[in-house]
């Protein structure tokens, strides 16, 4: 974008205009099949809510909604489905903050139970190699870890 400085010849107020180069809308083709023009807005919103609370800039945010839609519009004419977006939105997210990735493919994934969530976080927390959930790892013995005695199934501390 071409950002320029201009004076109003009424009043002599500076202000801010910024040009962009028109080009061909894109398309994003939805789950359902319906098209609607590419919006960068609609990135960086998902984005913000993502990371709702976690300390990322929205001016970080704001260069990666871009840099994706540079991505997209280099790689595909005039037509991309939403499964390509969110794949580059989920993979910016996951480089920057674990906890908006997991939070953004919750909702863009929409996972069916928690074993598919399961699935997916699990080389998160394995990556970081300080965590490891009794009953979904599985230690040398091949056996899932089972949880510390007096609690699960038949040792449980209810009250």
């Amino acid at each position: 974008a071409i950002r320029r400085r201009r004076k109003c010849l009424s009043c002599g107020k500076r202000f801010t205009t910024y040009e962009r180069p028109e080009a061909a809308p894109h398309v994003v083709i939805k789950k359902d099949g319906s098209r609607e023009e590419f919006s960068r807005a609609k990135i960086l919103g998902g984005m913000i809510k993502a990371c709702h609370k976690r300390d990322i800039s929205l001016h970080d945010l704001e260069g990666m909604a871009a840099k994706i839609e540079t991505e997209v519009f280099e790689e595909f004419d005039s037509e991309v489905s939403t499964k390509v977006v969110g794949e580059k939105v989920s993979e910016a997210l996951k480089g920057i903050d674990h906890v908006a990735y997991v939070r953004f493919a919750s909702v863009y994934r929409d996972f069916k139970d928690v074993t598919e969530f399961l699935r997916e976080l699990m080389p998160l927390v394995n990556s970081r190699g300080d965590f490891s959930p009794p009953g979904l790892s599985h230690p040398a013995g091949g056996q899932p870890a089972q949880p510390p005695p007096g609690h699960g199934k038949n040792g449980s501390q209810g009250k």
